[in-house]
């Protein structure tokens, strides 16, 4: 069997659906996943990373807060059940895949249910493994504004960046694999020149989830045909993404990685926070700056022109859904809500940048001191300066909840007339002192 063979029977092995839900994380699996977790850690020594994945591991259900640990917490919230730890993860704490802080130390937090398919939740895991020691490997770098990958050109090249990785991946021998590598950075190259913020907000993204998600292939997957199948999978599912912007680098992560531990294997020595995954590669390779217009040279990625025609027709319905959320979220009437002390759970695939406004959030969970939105099908703007959140004030009477929306107010907090006619903010009641 070819290697492309493999790699495309590896490509549908990775398409199994999620666990049916339950009312909470079930103790056997949860075990298992610790296990999991347990054997890749120890397998792996610190020597990826030069530090241990081995920590606290919680599966939490999102509906009841439900859940099961691989050891003991110092509150007391957990109570051993046979090989695992369980209980009621407290109000107030985000429930996300991610890394936390609670109760004294950091957990990798991962939302039940795991997936069913196994080299999928080896990689899953291994990717929030990785995240609660990315501080420690100075590699949590605040991210910037990917804006322009929700434009024409910003979307265009960086798919074609993509097309050329995936068929570097899959090449069949180091001269062709070269080609493509330069040709994706080429498109690179170019996207960043149209963009001039662009570089800077890409790889701090690809270095917060890029090798993130390079690290659950690696050391997720236990064969290289699997780890490529992976790389070349994650680029091909990001297409169906409503938005690039919070999301491209679960994609170019495992591309990039993976490509740089054939040509480079110690690249991961010396990384900081401005470091640019393909200013390595182009090094590994002796690759160097394309010419101006060079790039229009490199139509083989989309010969017949049908990417570039839906794109432009993707932003032509783009800008008529941007002029519709102004109305609404900037010129109407809305409630704001400032944020504090927030905690958020997003999909990633869903932000939509409005100008320079802020992003919109068609799916949100936000927890502040006044309370929880909850943002499912609808708009919420998460506004940038002053930091605010703000949705549409509804037509009708009930003031709490909106097309797609719904706000639950804490206990002492009301909403009150805001600075702008028909707006709308928080504020605590006042209470008089005897």
């Amino acid at each position: 069997m070819s290697r492309r063979h493999r790699l495309h029977l590896a490509c549908l092995g990775l398409l199994a659906a999620a666990l049916p839900a339950r009312a909470a994380p079930d103790p056997a699996i949860a075990a298992h996943v610790f296990q999991q977790a347990r054997e890749i850690c120890q397998a792996d020594a610190g020597q990826l990373w030069g530090r241990s994945l081995c920590g606290p591991i919680m599966i939490v259900d999102p509906r009841d807060r439900g859940m099961v640990a691989n050891q003991a917490d110092a509150e007391g919230v957990l109570s051993p059940t046979g090989e695992v730890h369980a209980g009621t993860l407290p109000a107030g704490v985000m429930v996300a895949n991610t890394a936390i802080d609670w109760a004294g130390e950091r957990w990798t937090q991962l939302m039940w249910p795991v997936s069913a398919d196994p080299d999928m939740l080896r990689a899953m895991v291994v990717h929030e493994l990785f995240h609660r020691i990315q501080p420690e490997l100075g590699l949590r770098v605040p991210e910037g504004d990917n804006a322009h990958l929700d434009t024409l050109e910003g979307r265009y090249l960086l798919q074609m960046e993509w097309r050329a990785l995936a068929r570097a991946l899959m090449a069949l021998d180091a001269q062709a694999r070269r080609g493509h590598v330069a040709d994706a950075l080429a498109f690179r190259q170019e996207r960043r020149r149209l963009f001039p913020k662009a570089a800077a907000a890409e790889n701090a993204l690809e270095l917060n989830e890029g090798l993130a998600e390079y690290t659950g292939a690696r050391l997720g997957l236990r064969l290289p045909e699997q780890r490529l199948a992976y790389a070349t999978y994650a680029l091909a599912r990001q297409l169906d993404a409503p938005s690039f912007v919070r999301s491209f680098a679960y994609a170019s992560g495992p591309a990039y990685g993976l490509l740089l531990d054939e040509a480079l294997p110690d690249w991961r020595r010396g990384l900081g926070g401005d470091t640019d995954l393909g200013a390595l590669l182009a090094q590994a390779w002796r690759i160097g700056p394309a010419r101006p217009g060079e790039v229009a040279t490199r139509s083989r990625h989309d010969p017949d022109g049908s990417l570039r025609l839906a794109e432009e027709r993707r932003d032509a319905e783009r800008q008529a859904r941007l002029a519709a959320w102004r109305a609404s979220l900037v010129d109407g009437p809305v409630i704001v809500l400032p944020l504090k002390r927030t905690r958020m759970q997003m999909n990633p695939q869903t932000l939509v940048p409005l100008d320079d406004i802020g992003t919109v959030y068609p799916v949100l969970r936000l927890a502040d001191e006044w309370g929880e939105l909850v943002v499912e099908g609808g708009a919420a703007l998460v506004a940038n300066a002053p930091r605010r959140a703000v949705v549409a004030v509804p037509r009708g009477g009930d003031l709490l909840a909106g097309d797609g929306w719904t706000l639950h107010l804490a206990p002492g907090w009301q909403l009150v007339p805001g600075e702008r006619q028909g707006n709308l903010r928080r504020r605590r009641p006042f209470r008089s002192r005897h």
